[in-house]
């Protein structure tokens, strides 16, 4: 009797938590527009047969993306007020939802790492994790999370081929999401990862973050609105810190494992209105 009562008492918790679940995931094909877990590619570039360029995630908070071709960068889908969009809106809400508050892609990534993507350091200079014999995305929701995945094989480094899996994570009730890089390879890797700006973006750095705050230079919108943004890191995992015309990039120490953590604000959320209030939040991040 015990044990049954456990088990139910354990079906209950797990009801109860799943039903307040505000994560999602998407990853679906342009033409169809059917929903998929995984998709591949030996080319290494679906970019413009899915849906937002490759797979996606969100909670109600934010929208995460992650291109599916050489880059592997992370883009934003910025929100206006906490609710899930994908399924009414995928990445690209009509004007009139825009007006009644949905969300919009603000964030321009470019060929960059975007807000904390993944590449490797060939001990010079940044690698993009390509070219690929093959490369996959896959997308999964859980009882109160969602996380996407890029996996690409074969990439040349340092004389070798070695296999290099990124994953998204987001929860449900944080803003923050966690990146994690994985290198399948026989020696530690050097990764490389960081956050882009622009001319029309401050950027703060402290030290164990960086974050912009500003307008992107994006035209789908329908209005343009500030955003922050912020990579949160341990500098214990990095040996050097670059900056470039528009992007600040973080080196890693050798490893087989790196973790960061991101977010992001738009400008019409209450208390991320000004610079000073979405720094106030990335000071206050463990």
């Amino acid at each position: 009797m015990k044990l049954l009562f456990l088990f139910s008492a354990l079906m209950l918790v797990g009801s109860s938590v799943s039903a307040q679940n505000k994560t999602d995931i998407s990853l679906s094909w342009k033409d169809s527009g059917k929903q998929e877990s995984e998709i591949s590619s030996e080319s290494g570039d679906l970019y413009e047969k899915v849906e937002h360029h490759g797979p996606a995630v969100e909670n109600e908070w934010l929208g995460l993306r992650l291109y599916f071709d050489h880059k592997v960068a992370i883009d934003v889908y910025n929100k206006t007020k906490a609710q899930l969009e994908f399924k009414g809106a995928m990445w690209y809400p009509t004007e009139e939802q825009q007006k009644e508050g949905w969300g919009a892609d603000q964030y321009k990534a470019g060929s960059t790492v975007g807000l904390g993507g993944v590449r490797l350091w060939d001990g010079e200079k940044a690698q993009f994790l390509d070219p690929v014999t093959m490369r996959t995305a896959r997308v999964k929701k859980e009882v109160n999370l969602s996380y996407m995945e890029m996996l690409s094989e074969n990439v040349p480094y340092k004389g070798d081929s070695i296999d290099v899996l990124v994953r998204v994570t987001v929860y449900s009730g944080s803003r923050e999401a966690k990146v994690e890089a994985f290198a399948f390879s026989s020696e530690p890797v050097q990764f490389v990862t960081g956050i882009n700006y622009h001319p029309t973006t401050e950027v703060f750095e402290g030290e164990d973050y960086i974050a912009t705050w500003g307008l992107h230079p994006e035209d789908v919108a329908a209005f343009r609105l500030k955003i922050g943004a912020a990579i949160k890191y341990d500098p214990d995992d990095y040996v050097q810190k670059e900056k470039t015309k528009d992007q600040v990039l973080l080196i890693s120490k050798p490893t087989n494992y790196l973790s960061t953590h991101i977010t992001s604000a738009g400008g019409l959320e209450k208390g991320f209105d000004t610079a000073e209030g979405f720094m106030n939040y990335v000071k206050g991040l463990h």
